[in-house]
């Protein structure tokens, strides 16, 4: 199966500045997911053209399974928080995770987040600046593959510096008790190896994937708990919309033949 997350921008594309539908269903046709995480994902936002940006997603990929998590309810220049109350026809924007499998069960997770604003310097910023970052949140999913059970996570980490941290090691205990093999992937705005330290879980997937034309960094990772087996070579792709790459790898639950003497270090590099 293909595990594939994806950071939209909204739908947006850095050529042309524009949110073409189209462009954003081929892009997701192309990821060729079983199951699919999404970052920045706006439903019924004037930007998007009003659209349903998960259901278009589920269209595309064929994915009968999916749940939306909206983290901030309004417009961009009128956002709050998001309640858990909002209405289909309400103007929201959030996470998403899409499955052509049949999910066992949801769980949605509200991560902790700083109640106020605080300093953060950017790179194209001689002094920090106050933010007031978003809700961030998290949505897990029990789903039935034919190689077996998989708990499959799906989250967006705030990019304020240490409170990224926090809500990764916070969310690795909130899903402790859910069953192995467990995937955990999404933006998570942490570069290179750190995802993987912090959490004591097993990158599938080593590429960078921001910004989209020459990346440099790698802040969108796929994570692992459990007997997984890498089957196709995890990728980071440029799908001509947003900043970011989407990344994806093949895997199997499949139980890998025991490994002949000498190939034991070669395999756990898989």
């Amino acid at each position: 199966m293909r595990i594939a997350t994806f950071n939209i921008l909204h739908g947006r594309s850095l050529v042309d500045d524009r949110v073409d539908l189209v462009r954003f269903t081929d892009a997701v046709r192309r990821l060729d997911a079983d199951i699919l995480a999404l970052q920045e994902v706006d439903r019924d936002q004037p930007r998007s053209h009003g659209a349903d940006l998960t259901m278009m997603a589920a269209a595309a990929m064929g994915a009968p399974e999916h749940r939306f998590v909206a983290t901030m309810h309004g417009t961009p220049d009128l956002w709050t928080a998001a309640t858990g109350e909002e209405q289909p026809e309400a103007a929201t924007y959030g996470i998403a995770l899409l499955s052509r499998y049949p999910v066992q069960h949801w769980k949605v997770l509200t991560l902790p987040a700083p109640q106020q604003r605080v300093p953060v310097l950017f790179p194209d910023r001689r002094r920090p600046v106050l933010v007031q970052d978003e809700q961030r949140t998290a949505v897990a999913a029990v789903v039935s593959t034919r190689e077996g059970t998989l708990s499959v996570v799906a989250t967006h980490l705030t990019f304020v510096p240490g409170w990224n941290v926090a809500q990764l090691r916070h969310l690795v205990r909130a899903v402790r008790d859910l069953p192995r093999p467990l995937v955990l992937l999404g933006d998570l705005n942490l570069a290179g190896g750190r995802p993987a330290r912090f959490s004591g879980l097993r990158p599938l997937v080593v590429a960078p994937t921001f910004p989209p034309d020459r990346p440099d960094r790698q802040l969108d990772h796929i994570l692992v708990d459990g007997d997984v087996t890498v089957t196709e070579p995890g990728t980071a792709v440029d799908l001509g919309m947003s900043d970011h790459r989407a990344l994806h790898v093949g895997v199997s639950l499949a139980a890998a033949a025991a490994p002949a003497a000498g190939s034991a270090a070669r395999t756990a590099q898989r």
